[in-house]
C-alpha cells in the first residue's frame, strides 16, 4: 500500500524537567531546523505534543527524542497525511502540560486510575455495573463519544474538579471508565479522582485515537468521529459502524463538521445546507455586525 507523503504525530511523556524554559528555547530551534509544525508544550512535569512533517523528518524527531533518556519510552500515536496538519510552529513553556488548576499536585508516574487496553476498555463498556466519563469538553463530546458515556458540561479542561465535586461525588463506590484523545488528561483526570475519594477508576491506555486503531476492537462502541486539535478537525474511530451524532448549530440535521464563526470565533457543527445559508456565521446578530461595518 503506498504511503501518504506526511505523517502526524502525537505524545506526551510526565518527566521531571529542569530548567523548562531553556529547554524550550533549544527545542524550539531544534524544530525550527529539522522543519516540522505543530504545537508543543514543555513543562517542569514534562511534555506534551502533536507535530507534523515528512516521513524523514518524524523519524528524525522520534529518534532524537528518544535518545534524550528523559524521554525514553515515550509512545508516538502516528497517522499518516497528504499534507501538513499544521499552518505554523509553536514550542511552549507552560506551568501545566494540561491545565488543571488542582489545589494538590498530580504527579501520574505516582498516582492515576488503572490503564484499560482497547480491548479491556471494550469489555468494560459493555458492563452494566460501571460508569463511563467523557474527559474532555462539551463540543469534543458533540462530535462524537463512547456509548453511554457522561457528557461532561464544560468548556476547559480546568472546570474538571468542581464539575465533578458537583456532579459525581454520588458514585464514589462505583467503577469509573475515562478517557481522552490521546490519553494525558486522564492521567490527571484520574488521580484528581482518586485523591477525591473515589474508589475504582480506570482511563483508556492511548486513548480514542490508539482504540481506533487496535485491529481487534475496530473502534467499536464509539459514536461519531474524534475532535482533533490540528487542520484535520476530526478522524474517524468506529470501523465496525461508523456513525453521525453531531447536530447542526442551526437546524439539528445530522453533521460532523465544525466551523468557525467569521465574527465571534464560536466553534459549531454546521451542516451543509446551513453553511451556505448562514456562511458559516453562528448567528444574524454575527452577520450582521459585519454588513453594518
Amino acid at each position: 500500500m503506498e504511503t501518504q507523503p506526511y505523517r502526524i504525530l502525537l505524545f506526551y511523556k510526565f518527566v521531571q524537567i529542569d530548567d523548562p524554559e531553556t529547554f524550550t528555547a533549544q527545542h524550539l530551534q531544534y524544530c525550527k531546523d529539522l522543519g516540522v509544525k505543530g504545537r508543543i508544550l514543555i513543562a517542569g512535569e514534562g511534555i506534551n505534543g502533536t507535530l507534523s512533517g515528512t516521513y524523514e523528518q518524524t523519524e528524525q524527531y522520534m529518534k532524537d527524542l528518544l535518545s534524550d533518556a528523559r524521554f525514553e519510552g515515550t509512545v508516538f500515536k502516528i497517522d499518516e497525511s497528504e499534507e501538513h496538519a499544521f499552518k505554523k510552529l509553536f514550542v511552549r513553556h507552560k506551568e501545566e502540560l494540561v491545565t488543571f488548576r488542582y489545589e494538590k499536585e498530580l504527579d501520574p508516574n505516582v498516582l492515576s486510575g488503572k490503564r484499560l487496553s482497547p480491548k479491556e476498555f471494550h469489555e468494560q463498556l459493555q458492563r452494566d455495573d460501571v460508569i463511563v466519563l467523557d474527559g474532555r469538553t462539551d463540543y469534543e463530546y458533540d462530535l462524537g463519544h463512547f456509548r453511554g458515556a457522561i457528557r461532561p458540561d464544560i468548556d476547559s479542561f480546568r472546570e474538571f474538579p468542581e464539575w465533578i465535586r458537583q456532579n459525581m461525588a454520588e458514585h464514589k463506590d462505583k467503577t469509573i471508565l475515562t478517557y481522552c484523545t490521546g490519553g494525558i488528561r486522564c492521567e490527571k483526570l484520574t488521580g484528581f479522582m482518586l485523591e477525591e475519594g473515589f474508589a475504582d477508576v480506570a482511563q483508556l491506555e492511548g486513548g480514542i485515537v490508539t482504540y481506533g486503531k487496535d485491529e481487534e476492537v475496530q473502534g467499536d462502541l464509539f459514536d461519531g468521529k474524534c475532535y482533533v486539535f490540528d487542520e484535520r478537525i476530526s478522524v474517524p474511530i468506529n470501523h465496525v459502524a461508523p456513525s453521525v451524532v453531531g447536530k447542526c448549530y442551526h437546524c439539528d440535521e445530522p453533521t460532523d463538521v465544525y466551523v468557525n464563526c467569521p465574527v465571534c470565533n464560536l466553534q459549531h457543527l454546521v451542516c451543509e445546507s446551513c453553511a451556505d445559508e448562514h456562511s458559516h456565521y453562528c448567528s444574524d446578530e454575527c452577520k450582521e455586525s459585519v454588513a453594518a461595518v
